[in-house]
């Protein structure tokens, strides 16, 4: 059986947010997220481009590209929250 560890709420934050994609786009510059965003948007493109052409098998990383672009503009708009 597991014991009861308690654990602070700042402790359960950082180790919540390291598992998450989200927490690894944390860990990025605001460079290096506008370079992922652009990496993405490409990638986006090129699958849009696969379906309509029907050579695109897995269609769900449609979805998966595009809220991995949103959870880069969320962490943009978390920081710029943050600033003011």
């Amino acid at each position: 059986m597991a014991k009861n560890v308690k654990v602070d709420k700042k402790t359960a934050k950082k180790i919540a947010e390291k598992k998450t994609l989200a927490g690894k786009i944390r860990e990025l510059t605001d460079e290096q997220i506008y370079a992922k965003i652009n990496e993405l948007k490409q990638e986006l493109f090129n699958l849009r481009f696969q379906a309509e052409v029907g050579k695109l098998e897995k269609t769900a990383d449609l979805r998966k590209v595009k809220k991995e672009i949103a959870r880069c503009y969320t962490v943009l708009t978390e920081r710029a929250n943050a600033n003011n």
